[in-house]
């Protein structure tokens, strides 16, 4: 068995990190009430036919959009957020 690979190193960032998730979607146009929803409402605007519980009908193109689509655009804010602090020091 695989280690879970989205274990926070600092588990008191998780309030940080979800509200970062609902603002990075929220300026894409995707409106989720609760961070864990987002995928779904990703996947939903994709055409990914993503569902609660198991989903090993779909292949991994389809799940690598869902996830790339938030991961990726969460890190280029975090990215952006470091460097307007770098230049305001």
């Amino acid at each position: 068995m695989t280690k879970r690979r989205g274990k926070l190193l600092v588990p008191e960032s998780r309030k940080a990190l979800d509200q970062l998730k609902l603002q990075v979607m929220y300026n894409e146009g995707i409106i989720a009430k609760k961070p864990e929803g987002v995928k779904y409402e990703v996947a939903k605007g994709l055409g990914v036919p993503l569902e609660k519980g198991y989903n090993g009908n779909l292949t991994a193109k389809q799940v690598g959009k869902v996830g790339g689509n938030i991961g990726g655009k969460m890190v280029r804010e975090m990215v952006r957020m470091a460097q307007e602090k770098l230049t305001k020091q």
